[in-house]
């Protein structure tokens, strides 16, 4: 495989691969000097017509870490603002000799449109409401480390599931990874058809909390919401956030989860990101040795498939102690 443009174009094999590459990732990052030539003569650019902090930096820093070399896009400074389209923004990037370019954009399916106009490889950062393959790595490699995996596990994803591209991917990676997963929201914050999901629903927060493994809560998304959705945000926390007294019910193993940014004191209480089972600083974490596990896979040599086997991971177990350039 080329691209990572989607959940739903992996198989179960791949994100176990994955997940394991993510491991050898880690120790890298937990060294004195976190940095192997992996990648070292690549290229890798981010394309981000959307504000994001925390996927555009990890990238970056994942990238740095295999010594791969990286450029940055920014709309904002771009000549887009002077009328340049999509299709001839990338042309030029391309044009620069990259190898990888990691897109984020307001529309869906802007990532998969680029893969057919570039050769090279392009990894899905966010688009629209559809897809984030990359926050459903971590996320479920951030489960995998605390509960040993999530075959069995229940999960609740709860809040605005409508607006949410991270909703979408983890419940593709979730379920192919084993779990079971109740959505959690008033129906108005609920896309119009769940066909196709693999998924049960309720309304009621407080009747599911306590046989779940995971909670996992979604930002209230105002800035994609054209209506009222909710009569306030009091009201919305009243019945859907997590206050401090429903995580006293939490089972004492169960992870408290958010893919940020965090509206404290709306879908989440303060006090309750700061409880030792609430694991966001981690997700974060673990997100760059995600994202260094994709980049690896795809640029390395070595491919995605349904196969699912083993792949070498020779340079990145170099010694810290040498020179990476």
């Amino acid at each position: 495989m080329k691209h990572l443009l989607g959940v739903e174009d992996l198989e179960r094999s791949d994100l176990e691969e994955l997940l394991r590459i993510t491991d050898s990732m880690v120790e890298v990052s937990q060294r004195a000097m976190p940095r192997v030539p992996a990648l070292r003569g690549r290229t890798v650019v981010s394309v981000f017509f959307e504000d994001s902090t925390r996927t555009r930096l990890s990238f970056e820093a994942a990238a740095k870490r295999l010594s791969a070399d990286t450029m940055s896009f920014s709309v904002g400074t771009s000549s887009v603002k002077k009328g340049e389209s999509v299709r001839d923004t990338v042309e030029t990037i391309e044009a620069m000799g990259v190898d990888a370019m990691v897109v984020r954009h307001r529309s869906a399916g802007v990532p998969d449109q680029i893969a057919r106009w570039t050769s090279c490889s392009v990894i899905n950062a966010g688009d629209g409401w559809h897809q984030h393959p990359t926050q459903a790595l971590l996320d479920s490699y951030t489960i995998r480390a605390h509960l040993g995996g999530l075959d069995g596990r229940r999960i609740a994803i709860v809040g605005d599931v409508k607006h949410s591209r991270v909703a979408r991917s983890d419940v593709q990676a979730f379920t192919l990874l084993g779990a079971s997963v109740t959505l959690v929201a008033p129906p108005t914050l609920l896309p119009p058809s769940l066909e196709g999901w693999p998924v049960e629903v309720s309304h009621d927060l407080d009747a599911v909390l306590a046989d779940q493994d995971v909670v996992y809560l979604l930002r209230m998304q105002r800035e994609r919401m054209t209506e009222a959705l909710v009569p306030s945000l009091r009201e919305y926390t009243a019945c859907f956030g997590l206050t401090i007294q429903r995580a006293a019910r939490l089972a004492p193993h169960a992870l408290v989860m958010h893919p940020g940014p965090m509206n404290r004191g709306v879908e989440i209480a303060a006090e309750v990101t700061d409880l030792p089972n609430a694991v966001i600083a981690e997700q974060v974490r673990n997100g760059v040795a995600v994202r260094m596990a994709v980049l690896f896979r795809l640029l390395a040599g070595t491919e995605l498939g349904g196969a699912g086997a083993a792949a070498p991971v020779p340079e990145v177990n170099a010694e810290p102690g040498e020179d990476h350039g």
